[in-house]
């Protein structure tokens, strides 16, 4: 059994280069849950110092680029972004104080990559945003 691959190889393996800052990033990212910019450049900058924000955003670009890291947009929210990836799960977003969670998509067969007309498209990601009220603002 193959020992699971460092953020350092993931970032090498995906043809970036690896920087203390990019690291600090993607681990930021994955340890957090659906995170807007400011909050991962916070992060960064408790791992690593200093780094600014134009930094931050050309990194997320190419770490998203990559298929490191996903960006979500919902609608009237800023950006998020979350490490995981590859599975096409979806999202649920409050509409109240802007919680996000992921929702698993079909396993085995995804009817959500099956639209009813494709208008010749080649489909490989279908993007759902369900929405409503988190628990705790449901009750409040």
């Amino acid at each position: 059994m193959t020992a699971p691959k460092t953020t350092a190889e993931e970032l090498r393996g995906a043809g970036l280069r690896v920087t203390a800052a990019r690291v600090a990033l993607l681990e930021t990212v994955r340890d957090g849950d659906h995170l807007d910019v400011e909050t991962i450049a916070s992060g960064v900058r408790d791992r690593v110092g200093h780094i600014s924000l134009q930094a931050v955003y050309e990194a997320l670009h190419a770490l998203t680029a990559a298929g490191l890291v996903r960006r979500i947009e919902p609608a009237g929210s800023a950006a998020r972004f979350e490490g995981r990836v590859g599975d096409n799960h979806h999202h649920i977003v409050c509409r109240s104080c802007g919680a996000v969670a992921d929702v698993d998509c079909t396993v085995g067969h995804a009817p959500c990559l099956s639209a009813s007309d494709d208008h010749g498209f080649s489909i490989d990601e279908a993007e759902v945003i369900f929405w409503g009220r988190c628990p705790d603002c449901s009750t409040a």
